[in-house]
């Protein structure tokens, strides 16, 4: 074409428009390829870059028989690439939001939503929006029959405790944090909690794994599994026991523990109030605390064996010796002292009957026998002041004053059991040195640890802590309280324990109306086969003065009835004929 018949004026627009065109492509490009480079690099990384994590299954607990507690099952986690739902997908919203138990709006807006700011303040593409948390595998074969491309799962793990609220506060629970909250799902974390793996590789458009880009594979390292002391039987009675205390005298809390009295291994521990941890999120934070080794009371009767072991060990006292417990006031050190009073008059008492009788007056002249030292030495040998050892869940010391911050009367307090304050753990223990010969153990709840293949890992062994008292005190000890309290009475057994019943302290002051009641005992008396204490704090008894006698012996009564039949205890009567 001839140049005279274009307009000058157009032929050089014509040229300016393509020369900036190609400038700007130019342009656009030395951006793209130079200055912009990084970025756009490390977004097709991120769109095109697999990591998937793969999760390691939690360790099982099983109780001393292999009955689980705790376990772990596969779940799916849902959710949706919004960048890939198409127009007719969005139809199937309401099927999916049907089987998902979520609302419609919920997954239309996670369809719709495409786009959204970084931390950077620039836009990103959404290329994950959960929608469910954790879906039976079931369900998730429903979800994928649906056919909506950008919806898809990953596989994950959920604990879950088919016994729902038994031994809760011994196998604590795992938060949605998947963190390790108390219990021994705390204390053997390390253990249970296993290694997770992961694979790097990279993802076509469909977020298939191009499984020939794959650059890192690491497999995942499964948890152990812990096999506990506790006996789900037991455990069961235990339960049951707490249930019906709730239930017939309305305290504010209760707790039981039982025991093998040689090897220290927790049989059973319960609380109430509790929980259940597959539903811990609805659960008071109050009903979480492990009351057995986080709430003190004064032990009362029930401390009164440790004054009477103490004296017959160091021989202050001989066991037919007459004690006045009629005496309002005693002469000691140049000083006169009052002493406690008795629930009701007892007159003289031989030593053996003061502690039989649960007689203040006359325990407190037993104290004074030995002694401000030795009266604080043999508490702390039998575990009152210290930890047990037990290891998790917030166990606390107690309250055992040193013999420089005694005042003038606590010498005629301490040996009745006042002027103490202990945890459950700590009274049941030194029970158990009465039923054990004189020696202390550890309380331990965990026996063994071991992999999938049942290999195992770890035992814990009966650990001995000390000799307390020699085996004649304690055979003594078992003379005094043999069958000591009636409603306690097993039939066919000899049985050997004490009750307590110890005043709250309210306003600075004890109070004649609200108690803690207690018992702790163990059966048979010759080679003991269980140790039990049961403490009930503000028991409702229609019957005057909730005594541990009227409240807490019928509950070790009942208990050991069922344990004598299920650990196979032969009567004693017939080992006689």
């Amino acid at each position: 074409m001839s140049r005279a018949f274009v307009s000058r004026y157009r032929f050089y627009f014509v040229v300016t428009m393509v020369i900036m065109g190609f400038l700007c492509v130019v342009g656009r490009l030395t951006y793209l390829h130079i200055f912009a480079h990084r970025k756009y690099i490390k977004m097709i990384e991120q769109n095109r870059g697999n990591f998937q994590v793969l999760y390691s299954r939690r360790g099982d607990i099983l109780d001393s028989k292999g009955a689980i507690l705790a376990t772990t099952r596969a779940v799916m986690e849902i959710g949706v690439d919004p960048q890939m739902i198409r127009p007719q997908d969005e139809k199937k919203a309401v099927e999916l939001a049907s089987l998902l138990k979520i609302s419609i709006e919920e997954v239309k807006s996670s369809f719709r939503e495409k786009t959204r700011f970084g931390t950077d303040k620039q836009i990103r593409f959404v290329r994950w929006k959960k929608l469910a948390d954790a879906v039976d595998e079931a369900t998730y074969e429903k979800i994928k029959a649906l056919g909506i491309k950008g919806v898809y799962g990953n596989k994950k793990f959920e604990r879950v405790y088919p016994c729902n609220g038994l031994a809760a506060h011994i196998l604590g629970f795992i938060n949605k944090e998947d963190n390790a909250v108390m219990g021994i799902e705390h204390f053997m974390d390390f253990y249970l909690r296993g290694q997770n793996g992961w694979i790097e590789s990279e993802k076509d458009g469909k977020r298939q794994e191009l499984a020939q880009f794959r650059v890192r594979e690491v497999l995942p390292m499964d948890g152990y599994s812990i096999e506990l002391t506790i006996d789900q039987v037991v455990q069961s009675f235990v339960e049951e026991e707490l249930d019906h205390i709730m239930q017939e005298f309305s305290p504010i809390a209760c707790s039981i523990i039982i025991t093998e009295p040689k090897t220290g291994y927790i049989l059973a521990l319960g609380n109430r109030p509790s929980f259940n941890p597959n539903e811990f999120n609805k659960a008071n934070i109050e009903v979480l605390k492990n009351r057995a080794v986080t709430d003190l009371y004064e032990p009362g009767s029930t401390f009164k064996i440790v004054t009477t072991s103490a004296a017959i060990n160091e021989g202050v006292i001989r066991l037919e010796e007459p004690f006045d417990c009629g005496l309002s006031t005693v002469d000691y050190k140049g000083r006169t002292l009052k002493l406690p009073k008795d629930w009701h008059p007892l007159g003289v008492l031989k030593a053996t009957e003061v502690l039989r009788q649960s007689s203040n007056r006359g325990l407190a002249q037993i104290g004074m026998r030995l002694g401000e030292e030795r009266l604080y030495n043999y508490a702390r040998a039998f575990g009152f002041g210290e930890l047990t050892g037990f290891g998790m869940d917030g166990e606390i010391v107690g309250i055992l004053h040193k013999v420089k911050d005694w005042d003038t009367l606590t010498i005629t307090r301490v040996p009745m059991g006042h002027a103490v304050g202990a945890t459950l753990m700590q009274v049941h223990y030194a029970m158990t040195v009465i039923a054990n010969g004189g020696l202390l153990m550890k309380p331990q709840s965990v026996r063994r640890i071991f992999d999938k293949e049942g290999v195992t890992f770890a035992t814990f062994e009966p650990q001995e802590r000390r000799r307390v008292v020699s085996k004649h005190t304690t055979e003594v000890i078992s003379n005094i309280l043999e069958n000591s309290a009636t409603k306690a009475l097993v039939k066919g057994f000899k049985m050997v324990g004490k009750s307590g019943t110890s005043q709250k302290v309210v306003n600075g002051h004890y109070s004649s109306t609200q108690h803690v009641s207690s018992f702790t005992g163990f059966v048979p008396k010759i080679n003991p086969s269980f140790v039990m204490t049961i403490v009930v704090d503000g028991a409702h008894f229609k019957g005057g003065t909730a005594y541990g006698s009227h409240i807490a012996a019928p509950s070790f009564k009942r208990i050991s009835e069922k344990m004598v039949q299920y650990l196979g205890l032969k009567p004693e009567e017939e080992d006689k004929k």
